[in-house]
């Protein structure tokens, strides 16, 4: 295994990534709209995303403990991290190009994940206001008499 499959995994990983960045801002779209079909046409697009997202990461996992097998690194953690500072030249400078790229776009979806998490809660919460403002509540039903009256109490006892 060579450095260079490893940077063309973390490159297929950061394309994946920009890709989910993307839905995930179509989804703030459809959240900000109400677009109830198109956000479940989203969430098809990213779970197959995350699939894929997953495919490409075993495979990077699996590249990175052969390399470090390769290199006789066997009792080291087995990350790009540790990697980078293995290397050195062209091969580390590459890689270190990919794992920033592949980084900046992690962070850029994270807080665009955080936004839809904010859209969905404060929906949530107009959703929850909604129905309580909707709600009958007890004291308001038109059963029985509305006003409590207090018993009436004679000052003489009409059994005498």
């Amino acid at each position: 295994m060579t450095i260079d499959t490893m940077t063309i995994l973390m490159n297929k990983l950061t394309q994946l990534h920009k890709s989910l960045l993307t839905v995930s801002q179509a989804k703030t779209e459809a959240l900000k709209h109400n677009g109830i079909e198109e956000m479940q046409k989203l969430l098809q697009q990213e779970r197959k995303h995350v699939q894929a997202v997953k495919q490409i990461e075993k495979q990077r996992a699996e590249a990175a403990a052969e390399w470090f097998e390769e290199q006789g690194y066997t009792g080291q953690e087995q990350t790009v991290s540790a990697m980078l500072e293995l290397l050195s030249g062209e091969e580390k400078e590459e890689l270190q190009r990919a794992y920033e790229a592949l980084i900046f776009v992690l962070s850029d979806l994270k807080q665009q994940e955080a936004l839809n998490g904010e859209l969905i809660q404060q929906s949530m919460q107009f959703i929850h206001l909604s129905l309580n403002t909707l709600e009958p509540s007890i004291q308001s039903m038109n059963y029985g008499n509305q006003r409590q009256e207090a018993p009436k109490r004679s000052l003489f006892d009409s059994k005498a």
